[in-house]
């Protein structure tokens, strides 16, 4: 597995599990922070059009580009078909944030080569670490 560095600096595109349009929510904040630190953010949420300047999906499998890092602000239990669902579009990563873990997620994810990083938010590890 690779370290939480080489997961953000090797990746380009970071699909959004329940990126919301409003400002106030964390997901926006963040997903906004990783679009100024360079990386292209890609919203996943059937109820919005567009977030962020970018066109919102429904699902992963309707993104028609390659994702690096799918990132998910969803409940823990919802996560397992989002971790089968990273897989069969070949994401490179799995990324459940703060206060979001699961063993069956993870297993899912690890199973099918993708590197997992669970309960961390990746906004502040990317500031920990400078990139």
């Amino acid at each position: 597995m690779r370290t939480i560095k080489e997961i953000l600096a090797e990746s380009k595109t970071i699909a959004v599990v329940g990126l919301s349009s409003k400002p106030d929510r964390p997901s926006y904040g963040i997903a906004k922070a990783l679009q100024q630190y360079g990386y292209r953010v890609i919203p996943v949420n059937p109820v919005e059009q567009e977030v962020l300047g970018e066109k919102s999906y429904a699902s992963l499998q309707e993104i028609p580009e390659k994702v690096d890092v799918v990132n998910v602000f969803r409940r823990a239990e919802q996560t397992p078909p989002i971790a089968l669902e990273a897989v069969e579009i070949g994401a490179k990563a799995l990324w459940l944030q703060s206060g979001i873990l699961s063993e069956e997620a993870e297993q899912i994810a690890s199973e099918g080569g993708l590197d997992v990083v669970m309960d961390r938010c990746i906004m502040v590890e990317h500031r920990k670490l400078g990139l």
